[in-house]
């Protein structure tokens, strides 16, 4: 299968469906299948940056900033202001830009509250007991049902975890930034076997997220193409999802779900900059500080997994 256009950086816009509705543009970041947003109200030309993509290299372990460039051209090419930078949880399969880009916007940086347990959960695995700290690497820390607004479009969050223990999805008007719960309907849905996943949840997870309104566009956070797609895709309605997704279809059944996502979970390697990624997202996408020689040094635990 040639891959072609799942190698190319493609961005796409989905525009506003209406009063209350924003304009969404999709850029996907082909080394890891990403999908990075930037939600914006039309209205006010205020706009969300969410899972924006600082580049890492894991065979020379060096970062470049392409991808996010790439995310604030779109911004200053459309007349948008950045209001937020968002992240739906902290990823294990690339490094997020957040840091980085409140400093180039001087928008804040926000996540869910429960990042707190998943910090600990990984200070462990590392055995960096009291070095993860999201009240300081974080602005804002969003519980289940709070709601904050882009420009004049009230964004709900939801608590949607199972891919990670404290995952959220953002609902602004009728889009809906899932994450890693659901893949496209051809795809299905997202691994729950990383530490503090869990299977039952997500699905608890993903069935909240197929009851809100059928037209409701689904953004989930990464696609890899199919055996007969070669083009990345990451937009679904609810109803879409409802009537053709491989995995939870209206109709699938908690347990013959459960059996097959852990069965395929199994089969699964770890990402290969997961053990890089989270001691950097889980410092907010900042690198550790400099050792006394001037350079900086990630610490992998070794026959953990």
């Amino acid at each position: 299968m040639s891959t072609s256009k799942l190698k190319r950086p493609i961005v796409s816009h989905s525009p506003s469906t209406g009063p209350g509705s924003p304009d969404v543009w999709g850029i996907y970041e082909p080394d890891t299948g990403s999908i990075q947003y930037v939600c914006a109200d039309p209205a006010t030309k205020k706009a969300a940056l969410i899972d924006v993509v600082w580049n890492f290299d894991p065979k020379n372990y060096r970062f470049s900033t392409e991808s996010m460039d790439q995310v604030l051209d779109l911004v200053r090419e459309n007349g948008l202001t950045v209001e937020w930078v968002l992240d739906t949880h902290p990823h294990a399969d690339h490094v997020m830009a957040s840091a980085h880009l409140k400093k180039r916007t001087g928008a804040p940086a926000a996540i869910g509250e429960k990042v707190h347990d998943i910090a600990r959960l990984w200070a462990g695995l590392y055995n960096m007991p009291g070095v993860f700290d999201p009240a300081r690497d974080f602005d804002r820390l969003f519980a289940e049902g709070e709601t904050f607004r882009i420009g004049e479009l009230e964004t709900r969050v939801m608590l949607s975890p199972g891919h990670t223990l404290g995952s959220i999805t953002f609902v602004c008007g009728d889009a809906a930034f899932v994450h890693d719960t659901l893949m496209q309907p051809d795809a299905g849905t997202s691994r729950a076997d990383f530490p503090g996943g869990n299977t039952g949840q997500l699905w608890d997870s993903i069935q909240a997220i197929l009851a809100l309104p059928p037209g409701t566009r689904i953004f989930v956070g990464h696609d890899y193409g199919t055996d007969t797609r070669e083009e990345p895709m990451w937009e679904a309605t609810v109803a879409e999802h409802l009537a053709g997704n491989k995995h939870v279809r209206a109709g699938t059944r908690r347990e013959d779900w459960t059996r097959r996502r852990d069965a395929r979970d199994a089969t699964l390697p770890l990402p290969d900059r997961i053990l890089a990624a989270l001691q950097i997202n889980l410092r907010g996408g900042r690198l550790p500080p400099a050792e006394h020689d001037g350079h900086v040094y990630l610490k992998l635990p070794v026959n953990r997994f």
